[in-house]
C-alpha cells in the first residue's frame, strides 16, 4: 500500500472520529425537549408557572404571537429580579400566589403545573375589576408591566408596528394609513 494514501486515509479517519460526537451533539440540541423548559431566577417554578399563564391571559396568541411565545414572562422575572425594589418584589410574589390560590379553587384543580391560561384569566379579571383588591396588590402593574415587555420585544417593534429600518424622507403631514398601513412607528 501507498504510504501517502495510508497516511491520508488514517488523517481522514481521525477526522470523522473527532468530528463525529461534536456532529451528533449539535443535531441532538436541535430537538432536545428539554432546551425549551424555562427554569425562573427569582421566582419559584410554581410561580413562573402561574406568571406564564398569566401574561398569556392578558396577552393571548391571535393573530399575533402571545407573550410567553416572545418570552415575557422570562423578561418579567429578570426585571423582578434586577429592577423591582424589595417590597415590589415581595408583592408580586404575593399576588402570584393569591391568583394561583384562586385559580385553583375555581377551576378544581389539585396542582398549580396544571393550572392554564383559561383558568387564570378569571381571576385576573377579578382582581382587575374588582374594588377590594384582597390579596392581589400587583395585579394591576403584572397587566402594566406584561403589556409593556410586549411592547419592547424585537418580534413587536419590527412585525407587528410599522418599521423601517432605514428611515427615508421626512413628511411632515403625511396621512398615517398611506404611509403605514394605519399601524403606528416603532422606534
Amino acid at each position: 500500500m501507498d504510504r501517502r494514501k495510508a497516511l491520508m486515509q488514517i488523517g481522514m479517519s481521525m477526522g470523522y472520529v473527532v468530528a463525529a460526537p461534536t456532529f451528533m451533539s449539535v443535531l441532538q440540541s436541535c430537538n432536545d425537549p428539554k432546551a425549551n423548559v424555562w427554569v425562573p431566577q427569582f421566582l419559584s417554578l410554581d410561580q413562573g408557572t402561574v406568571l406564564r399563564g398569566l401574561v398569556d391571559a392578558i396577552l393571548p396568541k391571535t393573530n399575533t404571537l402571545s407573550a410567553s411565545e416572545v418570552n415575557v414572562h422570562i423578561f418579567l422575572d429578570s426585571f423582578a429580579k434586577e429592577v423591582m425594589p424589595p417590597k415590589q418584589k415581595d408583592q408580586f410574589k404575593a399576588t402570584l400566589n393569591q391568583l394561583a390560590a384562586n385559580a385553583l379553587k375555581g377551576s378544581n384543580k389539585e396542582v398549580i403545573s396544571e393550572l392554564t391560561a383559561d383558568d387564570l384569566a378569571p381571576e385576573m379579571r377579578k382582581a382587575l375589576t374588582g374594588n377590594t383588591a384582597e390579596g392581589v396588590p400587583f395585579a394591576k402593574n403584572i397587566r402594566d408591566l406584561t403589556i409593556w415587555g410586549y411592547k419592547c420585544t424585537e418580534y413587536v417593534g419590527e412585525e407587528v408596528l410599522a418599521y423601517d429600518p432605514i428611515p427615508g424622507q421626512y413628511i411632515a403631514c403625511g396621512d398615517l394609513n398611506e404611509m403605514s398601513g394605519g399601524k403606528a412607528w416603532s422606534i
